[in-house]
This record gives structure tokens, sequence and C-alpha cells, in this order.
């Protein structure tokens, strides 16, 4: 069974809400929707507070190369324009809209629910419809994918590789798009094939997701040139560069990008989303997001409008558990811990876990006893026990000399420490200051 070479854990997978269909949630009174739901520059609003919108207008621009266009994901009036701070604890500029109660959506969205399998358009209008939708990475990274789609000149791509792997505990929401929605998905993976002009992709789902793996695989199997692997269980799969060995066995140098060895990965709620907006006209204001926690009465998959308030789903699971410690945006491995329920839903939320205290609580620090097993976890072959120390001290050439910012932030070598230390937490610290570092020193 195919997996990556170096490092990776095994956490507990708590996949409490697998099986569970998705089910839309009600139409928010009021959504909260920040202009910057994408790496790169925020998006520009051009909508300003008294005006009316639908469900799928466009409410902001994108601005830059690296950017993304927003949507309104219900209809309603803007009710202000605000600074809110969303999942990271920083403020960003929101726009917001209070619903009308109707649920009008633009006319130029196709809503029926039929297949469409094939599209007389161009690659170089594929490409625009994925750009106009403002389509980012929904596995977390929320990547625009519209600059994957363009890479250099003098780079020549060979393969998509489509993430299915979910490898973080707890979360189903693209267990579950995968179950419901396959055939799209393949549809999706025919247009950023057409808009690259390859003819090769592979899909990689780990094999805790059997009926996932056989969904796909069938739906797969009418189109050449697309294949379904499956891969062994083990964290942080979901990681481009682990994906890309995993799958193909190449080795992304370091710094730099997937597409240097001729490979573009995108999440399967990513090319989920290239099927609506290209067959459908739909851009993107809604996803799947999974609302889950050992003590909730009802763990499930919701297709939730982007702006709604976290608090807003706890009432379809059976309440927020009495023992809950923290809520964590996304998985407890690389999601973050949110201080409010205000916090809203944005493209790259794939879940809502509620951590009891017990889970949450972190156990006393003691000695680091030399054992070696964060350098044993560290999927990049990293010396998290080292890269600690330096960050403690604020060593940063040193910290670049050991490469800390190749750190993708896994929490493996937290997880695996039996000391208990919070290597993760100094090393995020270390990161952020060499690169700042090197950033003011060019």
């Amino acid at each position: 069974m195919k997996t990556f070479k170096i490092g990776g854990i095994h956490p507990k997978e708590n996949k409490l809400s697998a099986g569970k269909k998705i089910e839309p949630t009600p139409i928010p009174e009021m959504v909260y929707i920040p202009m910057s739901q994408h790496i790169g520059a925020p998006a520009k609003p051009i909508v300003a507070v008294g005006d009316t919108v639908k469900a799928g207008t466009k409410i902001g621009e994108s601005s830059g190369f690296v950017s993304a266009n927003i949507f309104s994901s219900i209809s309603g009036t803007v009710e202000k324009i605000d600074n809110i701070a969303d999942a990271s604890g920083f403020k960003k500029q929101t726009v917001i809209i209070k619903s009308d109660g109707t649920d009008t959506w633009e006319e130029t969205i196709d809503r029926s629910t039929d297949l469409i399998k094939s599209t007389n358009l161009t690659p170089d209008e594929i490409k625009a419809k994925i750009i106009e939708a403002g389509i980012v990475g929904m596995g977390g990274a929320t990547f625009p994918l519209g600059v994957k789609l363009s890479p250099p000149k003098d780079v020549t791509i060979t393969h998509i590789l489509v993430n299915g792997v979910e490898c973080e505990p707890y979360l189903t929401a693209d267990h579950s798009l995968m179950l419901e929605k396959a055939e799209e998905i393949c549809v999706g993976v025919e247009l950023l094939k057409k808009v690259l002009g390859i003819n090769t992709a592979i899909i990689g789902i780990e094999n805790n997701k059997p009926d996932a793996i056989e969904k796909m695989q069938n739906a797969a199997s009418a189109y050449t040139g697309t294949q379904v692997v499956p891969l062994k269980v083990k964290y942080p799969q979901g990681s481009e560069k682990h994906l890309i060995q995993a799958l193909i066995g190449v080795e992304v140098p370091s710094r730099k990008l997937p597409a240097s060895v001729g490979v573009i990965v995108s999440n399967v709620a990513s090319v989920f989303a290239v099927y609506e907006a290209v067959m459908k006209n739909k851009p993107l204001f809604e996803r799947v997001v999974t609302v889950t926690g050992t003590s909730v009465k009802n763990p499930s998959n919701f297709l939730v409008r982007l702006g709604t308030r976290t608090g807003d789903l706890f009432p379809l699971v059976g309440g927020i558990p009495e023992d809950t410690d923290k809520i964590i945006s996304g998985g407890p491995m690389m999601g973050k811990s949110i201080s409010s329920v205000e916090i809203p839903i944005t493209k790259g939320s794939s879940g809502v876990v509620c951590m009891t205290e017990n889970e949450a609580h972190r156990k006393k620090e003691q000695n680091c006893i030399r054992c070696g097993r964060c350098v044993e976890a560290c999927p990049i072959g990293l010396e998290p026990y080292l890269l600690n120390t330096l960050a403690k001290k604020s060593m940063i050439p040193e910290l670049l000399e050991h490469n800390i910012t190749e750190c993708i932030a896994c929490g493996s070598c937290s997880f695996s420490c039996p000391a208990n230390k919070p290597l993760l937490d100094y090393i995020r610290l270390g990161k952020a200051k060499a690169i700042q570092a090197t950033m003011e020193k060019k």
C-alpha cells in the first residue's frame, strides 16, 4: 500500500460523522462574509451599505494575481461593512448581509441536480470561469486555484493529483462529498485536465474510506487517464508534498512548489466547486463542513452558506456539549482554537470540532529525554527539538540554517513527544520570526 517515506504518525481517527449524509443548513438571518478567505491580497468590496444582493452576487473583487472573488451566500441587504475577527483571531474587512427570507439566487445559476458531463468551452474559457467563481484550495490552504492553473511558461505540467485523503482526525466533509458527488468530481477532474492540456489524473484516498474508494473508482472508470489509488492511512498524507511522494514517488525539492515537478494538486472539494462553476455557473458561496466531537450528540456533515456564524451550527447537532473546553476550526492537528462562536464559516472551513477538557488539556511539560521521537515523526525530516530551542532563544540565522521555513505545522512532533513539550508552538513562532527577518532583509 502506497504512502510517503519519512515520518508520520497515527492519531486516533474519530471519524464519528462518517457515513452521515450531507444536510443543507437553514438559511441564516445574517451572514458575515470576510473579504479575505484566501492566501494573497484581500478582495475589495464592490457593494455598499443598503445594496440588495442575491445568493451568488459578487460582493468582493479580487485585487491581484494571488487573490479571489467573494460572493454573497444569501439574498438580502448589506447591513454593514466592518472589521470582524476570523478563525485566526485577526480582524478582517467583512461584509455583513441581512437575509430577506426568500433565498433568491442569481438567475444565471443552474440549480438543477442534472449531471452535465461535457462542455464546448475552450481551456481558457474554463479557467476564466474558475477564476471568476473565486475557487480556492478548500482543504485548508485556500490558495487561489486560478494561480495553480497558470504555471510559468517554462514549467510543463504532467499530472493532476486530487486530494481525497482527509487525514485529519474527526473530519469527514471530503469523505461525504466523494460518496454523494463522485460523478461531479470526476467531471471536475476532466475540466482541469482540459485546462492544463494533459490526460493524467490520480485521485488519492486513504484506505479507511473503502466506500469512497469504490464510489470514485466506479465513477472514474468512465474517463481515460483518471485513476483512483488507495493509500495507507498515515498523517499528514494530505500535505501536497507528501501526497505527491505517496502517489507518484516524486520528491518536491526544498522551497519549491509542486509545479516544479510537473504536478498540480487540488482538493476534492475544490474540484467539485470547479464542476459547479463551469457546468452550473455557480460561484463558491457554500461548502460542506463537518460538525463533530466525542461528546457531540449528533456529529454531522452540513452544506453551509459561507458567512454563517459557527454558533448557528451547534443547534443542528444537539448543542454545544457541557464538557466542551475548546472549539476548533478545522481538525485537531492543524486547526485553530476559536475565541468565539461568532466566527464565520469561510472557504477554508472544513470542520468544527468540540474538544472535551480531557482532550484539550495539556499535560504537564517535562524535561526532554533525548528520545528522538519528534525527529522520527517529522515528515519533513527536521529536528523539532532543536528548532524548539533555537526558537525560544530567537536565534534567527540558526533557525534558517536548520530549515525552519520548511515546517508544515502538522503537529506530529508535539503529538509524539513523551515530555509533553509544546514543540509546534515555539516552532510556529520561530518560523514567523524567520520569515519576517528574511522579508526585511530582502
